[in-house]
């Protein structure tokens, strides 16, 4: 198969020729789950010339890709555990992000230690130390620093500067470094999903694996409630928490982590991320995560979910009370609960172990048994490795002709030189393809809310396979929702991202 670009749009049409396809053809590989980790492995086995189909019982980045801290980090807390070598992943996969593959989704950030009387002056030099040695791994993953600069100590005025409501009193100064971020996770798999199929993957929301074989798969299509079977020489499972449920074999120990979302006046001025010791622990941070339109992420939780996997997880009210008592251990005056305009959870697929799902290990695991290969554990920054490992065991497993990977290079849709001109808004989402969105956003500047025109859904259902609308109407003023792959009938399929979660 040629392994060259084709069209990478997403629609309908598509869909259904797709499908058609898929139930009557025999596939290389068959990738079940379309979050970051199976739309890589879609891109990685399609880049690599395998005919592939990639299936999702819901939508693109229905599950834990889209509740995340939106974080591309260098995996400074691993060091701290000693695991160095998931740290250098980390910073090596943050590296393609930033300079290949993904460069108009993925920019460099800073983040504030503040240095309060609760950090002790060898606690602040220990940080101090992670944080040099994690620029160490930056230059060892041959990341420029005019891309990610390196850390320093910042005065008490200066950190105030930065974070106008941080406490005054004892405040010593802060500690500043630098991570990756991405200002919508959704957008990053949108584009994974469209580069895969601009490498011939055929890529089909909606469709609920119902048993998996060697063989391939039991399918049902959501829509229609048609089954059907589509074959495949290869089975990847990338369905992450939820993996155990298409093979009981993999024992996971799922792991919520819980967000609150601030209303814009709530840390005015906030103009860099901060990193809040938690109390009581040594090495673990709260992060505070200021948005575009004035909004703040506070997260997360890390706490071990027993009994069946919901699809959508709710935040508790103990998470958030927890999350907001710790942010007000730096603040000058102390936030109310009413300033939590919502907040939303997502699960890890961490592997079971014994102890704190805190203190588990965020090294991925590929599982093969009976012919299908399962890959679970990771975080967002190491999808590319975690879908490279998998396709890497399934070619071997099933003894499939395939060269080597190709995705640390491979640029996603999105990623090049963007005109000038070209709208800051559209740039942040579509990245080169903004000019083509501006010329339908003139076209059809009619606001259907939530900061986006008929010009935007328009380009959804043409190219991003957005085919339901589905727009919660509880948001509150000034959300700033993306659309998410769906594959229903009715229209634009629009979701945020992170905040859909009850808005209280």
């Amino acid at each position: 198969m040629d392994s060259s670009p084709q069209d990478s749009s997403l629609n309908a049409a598509r869909r259904t020729r797709e499908l058609a396809r898929a139930a009557v053809e025999t596939a290389d590989v068959l990738v079940v789950g379309l979050g970051a980790t199976g739309a890589g492995a879609a891109l990685d086995a399609a880049a690599r010339g395998l005919n592939v189909v990639a299936i999702d019982a819901h939508d693109l980045a229905f599950g834990t890709s889209r509740w995340s801290s939106k974080m591309i980090h260098g995996g400074l807390r691993y060091l701290a555990k000693g695991q160095v070598g998931v740290a250098y992943e980390s910073a090596l996969e943050r590296g393609h992000l930033l300079t290949r593959t993904a460069p108009h989704l993925v920019s460099a950030f800073p983040y504030l230690l503040p240095l309060t009387p609760a950090v002790s002056g060898g606690q602040a030099a220990l940080v101090m130390t992670g944080y040099r040695l994690g620029d160490g791994l930056r230059a060892a993953a041959r990341t420029p620093r005019r891309l990610l600069p390196g850390p320093s100590a910042l005065t008490a005025t200066r950190a105030r500067e930065l974070a106008p409501a941080l406490i005054r009193y004892g405040l010593r100064g802060g500690l500043l470094s630098w991570d990756g971020r991405l200002l919508d996770d959704a957008r990053l798999v949108v584009a994974l999903a469209r580069t895969a199929a601009g490498h011939g993957a055929r890529i089909l929301t909606r469709c609920r694996a119902l048993e998996l074989s060697p063989a391939g798969a039991r399918v049902r299509d959501e829509l229609t409630g048609e089954e059907f079977t589509v074959r495949a020489r290869a089975v990847v499972n990338a369905t992450g928490v939820w993996a155990g449920t298409l093979d009981p074999g993999v024992r996971l120990r799922p792991s919520r982590g819980t967000h609150l979302v601030l209303r814009p006046d709530a840390l005015p001025g906030l103009r860099a991320g901060l990193h809040v010791p938690i109390p009581g622990e040594s090495n673990r941070f709260a992060l505070v995560l200021p948005q575009p339109d004035g909004r703040v992420y506070v997260g997360l939780t890390d706490v071990a979910v027993d009994g069946p996997v919901p699809d959508v997880p709710q935040a508790p009210e103990e998470d958030i009370r927890t999350l907001l008592d710790v942010l007000n251990t730096v603040l000058a005056t102390e936030l109310p609960r009413t300033a939590v305009a919502g907040a939303y959870a997502g699960l890890r697929p961490l592997l079971a172990a014994d102890g704190r799902s805190a203190d588990l290990s965020r090294r991925h695991a590929v599982l093969a048994r009976d012919g299908i290969v399962t890959v679970v554990g990771g975080k967002l920054t190491t999808y590319r490795r975690m879908a490279e490992d998998a396709v890497d065991r399934a070619v071997a497993v099933r003894g499939l002709r395939a060269g080597p990977s190709r995705t640390a290079a491979l640029p996603l849709v999105g990623a090049g030189p963007v005109p000038a001109g070209a709208h800051p808004r559209l740039v942040r989402r579509y990245g080169a393809e903004a000019p083509a969105v501006q010329r339908l956003v003139t076209a059809h500047p009619e606001p259907v809310g939530l900061g986006l025109t008929l010009g935007d859904l328009i380009w959804s259902v043409r190219h991003e396979g957005a085919l339901d609308a589905a727009i919660c109407s509880t948001a509150g003023p000034g959300s700033a929702w993306s659309p998410r792959i769906g594959s229903g009938r009715r229209g634009p399929h629009l979701v945020h991202s992170a905040e859909t979660a009850p808005f209280r």
